[in-house]
């Protein structure tokens, strides 16, 4: 790999993007304040992108992108030196230097990357409330049932947790005897404490549920479940690592797409630390067609963007939305975004023209340029481009000819994504999914009259309390052979059973870490976005 110098066009703390009559300097002080890349199809946004990308990891920053149309996985492997190359480097001073970059591949569905997954738990209510598409009364059911299964211990890992946990909620149409005799009982009662849970409201989240199944997206949910400590990563060379998300089937459910990479930004807000300004980022995220995150999305949720996007480049991470139009992204999340690169813009309706109008309404103005006008009339690779600097303010909009990429421009081949997966440094890690003891386990051992919580024999600390509050209260005995006093007496001891162990789960939650599947004692506190907060 070529080493990063003058012949390149970065320096140590900035990335030449390209060139106009002044150079285009993305400050790495700067990247944390986010960016703005937009501009009609085939203008050249994704060859940006890729350029920046190839800055931030020349500079030892990670990087995550997700790739839509597979054109970004090139980045992966060196350049070619072609004419039309050649040429720009020269036009702009460069020497013309074929790089590659350490990069691995995730996909969520598994087929081109390594896998990627998150818990039902971590995903959280309202970000799944989003991906199903449910109303507000839909989506007040679905948090009675993450509340129920926060208080019962019972974990969330993948979608028959979450089927099976919603029949449990179901209020039980049968009465007197019949009733006492549920073993879910309690469940139910606790569901019914929070509010009215209706069948029919259940039954309708069921078949989203089914919909999103029939789509793909359970093999989202699972374990082992994505450490974003593996994002963040670099190479022996120091060179930051390209993590590409391989996302053109993804995008055949946007949805889901956008819902993803939304969790992906909540679980980086919860989880880094503070650090403030650094000289440079710790991950750089691009997320592309963001205009997906916006459409349709429902004020609180519009509210956590915000909230995520203005305070996570506290924790060091820079977030770059990549869009055709800049009207795609809304004016409170728009001023957040410092650096921008606008290629050219068609105002072909008045849509257009107000696109166009409030493009260059962001920009600084030049006195050189009509910003407006430059911005239909901009080649391929042309950009305007104004980037924070000094102490943080904006630079005067420059008209600039985009610098060519290192590394290969266009996809790589089925056999070339192969070897990089098979060297990759997370290989084995997320390949073989694990399906450990959760709540449609635990759920079923409840109906089958067995332990409530877990295996008494495996060792678990839960399991064992729960079965010597069990023999104390006498409700592991057959319930033929009791009395009616006794039944009545056993049903008293089961409540104050559950109580109690749920309790001490709640305790042991606050000492005890791990994996969502591998411990049963946690704490569950709901993050900004209503993920899971692991302390």
């Amino acid at each position: 790999m070529a080493p990063s110098g003058t012949s390149l066009g970065d320096t140590d703390d900035k990335i030449l993007v390209g060139r106009g009559e002044q150079p285009a300097w993305l400050s790495l002080a700067f990247a944390n304040r986010h960016g703005l890349v937009t501009g009609a199809t085939g203008t050249g946004k994704t060859v940006s992108l890729q350029v920046m990308a190839e800055g931030f990891a020349r500079a030892g920053v990670p990087v995550f992108a997700a790739d839509i149309k597979g054109d970004l996985s090139g980045i992966s492997r060196p350049g070619e030196a072609k004419d039309f190359i050649l040429k720009r480097a020269s036009d702009l001073g460069l020497t013309y230097q074929a790089d590659e970059f350490s990069t691995v591949f995730w996909d969520v569905f598994g087929e081109q990357g390594h896998p990627v997954r998150a818990t039902v738990t971590e995903m959280g209510p309202l970000l799944l409330a989003r991906m199903l598409d449910l109303n507000d009364v839909q989506e007040g059911v679905l948090n009675v049932a993450f509340r129920v299964a926060d208080e019962n211990g019972l974990t969330l890992i993948d979608m028959k947790d979450l089927r099976a946990l919603l029949d449990a909620i179901i209020p039980e149409a049968k009465k007197g005897a019949d009733a006492d005799a549920d073993p879910l009982a309690p469940i139910r009662k606790a569901a019914q404490s929070f509010g009215n849970v209706t069948r029919a409201t259940v039954g309708t989240i069921q078949r989203q549920l089914l919909v999103l199944e029939n789509q793909g997206g359970t093999k989202f949910f699972g374990e082992p479940a994505l450490a974003l400590k593996d994002f963040m990563k670099t190479d022996r060379d120091g060179r930051g690592m390209v993590n590409i998300l391989v996302a053109d089937k993804l995008m055949q459910n946007p949805r889901l797409y956008a819902t993803f990479l939304l969790w992906m930004l909540s679980e980086l807000f919860e989880e880094l630390p503070e650090v403030g300004d650094l000289p440079k980022p710790k991950l750089v995220f691009f997320f592309d067609e963001a205009h997906l995150l916006f459409t349709d999305a429902p004020k609180a949720l519009m509210d956590k963007i915000e909230q995520v996007v203005r305070l996570i480049r506290s924790k060091g991470v820079g977030v770059y939305f990549v869009t055709q139009n800049p009207l795609d992204v809304p004016d409170r999340v728009l001023g957040q975004l410092g650096n921008r690169v606008q290629h050219a813009l068609r105002a072909f309706t008045p849509r257009d023209q107000k696109a166009v109008a409030a493009a260059a309404d962001t920009f600084r103005p030049n006195p050189k340029l009509d910003t407006a006008k430059v911005i239909m009339e901009l080649g391929k690779g042309e950009a305007l481009v104004s980037f924070l600097e000094g102490n943080g303010t904006p630079a005067m909009v420059e008209r600039v000819l985009i610098r060519p990429p290192s590394a290969r421009i266009g996809p790589i081949t089925p056999e070339e994504r192969k070897a990089i997966m098979d060297a990759s440094p997370v290989k084995g890690k997320y390949d073989t999914e694990v399906d450990a003891e959760s709540a449609y386990e635990m759920l079923q051992k409840r109906i089958t009259g067995t332990a409530a919580t877990a295996d008494p024999s495996s060792g678990s600390v839960l399991g064992k309390i729960g079965d010597i509050a069990a023999t104390i209260f006498g409700t592991n005995v057959k319930r033929g052979q009791l009395s009616t006093t006794q039944v009545i007496a056993r049903n008293v001891a089961r409540s104050v059973t559950d109580k109690v162990v749920g309790g001490i789960a709640a305790d042991l939650g606050k000492q005890v870490g791990g994996s969502l599947g591998g411990s049963i004692g946690r704490s569950l506190v709901r993050g900004a976005l209503g993920s899971l907060l692991r302390r």
